[in-house]
């Protein structure tokens, strides 16, 4: 086990620094958008190819931020529910979403995505508009972020596992639980630490 925890160390660190690339594409895509708007609007000036690279940045930032998400543990999840489970039964729901639904989810999108991307790249196919770009690096984003979430729910499923055997602390309470709420003061975290 202490060797899966390492490997769930390598994929966390490889999500993560994905994760601060993201943050930074997000910023160019506004200042492209931006001022793409502005070339468009205020000098009746712009270009296709700015804005194929716009909408491939945003799909840039959505399919390969999903294991940065997933790490993060601030994808969608029935708080109501999970909220009222304990840190195991919650453990044990993720490790069943993740066999039953996740893993087998990431794969088969891997599998049908990979067609696309591959005639994109061998047909050289182009943007329906004039001037835009080639598709396959957008059509290679989508078994790029299912690759990423696919690892990155192994390395959660890994960490899941540990906890129940009482190898690591539970990896949902560090650092976000209800510590996490802009009235909790250090105190209280302490307090709530101490518990």
């Amino acid at each position: 086990m202490k060797f899966l925890l390492k490997i769930s160390v390598l994929i966390d660190a490889l999500n993560e620094r994905v994760g601060q690339i993201i943050m930074w594409l997000i910023l160019v895509a506004v200042l492209l958008s931006a001022g793409n708007a502005i070339a468009r609007k205020a000098f009746h000036a712009g270009s296709n190819a700015l804005t194929d690279m716009q909408w491939y940045l945003y799909s840039g930032v959505f399919m390969l931020g999903a294991g940065y998400a997933f790490l993060k543990n601030v994808h969608v999840r029935i708080d109501f529910v999970s909220g009222r489970l304990s840190a195991r039964g919650r453990s044990w729901i993720d490790i069943v979403g993740i066999l039953l639904f996740l893993a087998p989810f990431c794969w088969i999108m891997i599998l049908m995505s990979w067609p696309l991307f591959t005639n994109a790249w061998q047909s050289g196919e182009m943007s329906q508009n004039a001037g835009g770009l080639i598709r396959w690096p957008v059509y290679f984003l989508i078994p790029s972020g299912m690759a990423l979430l696919l690892l990155q729910s192994a390395s959660e499923l890994i960490k899941r596992i540990a906890f129940l055997r009482g190898l690591i602390p539970d990896p949902l309470a560090q650092g976000h639980a209800e510590n996490d709420s802009p009235e909790a003061t250090p105190a209280d975290n302490a307090s709530s630490e101490a518990r």
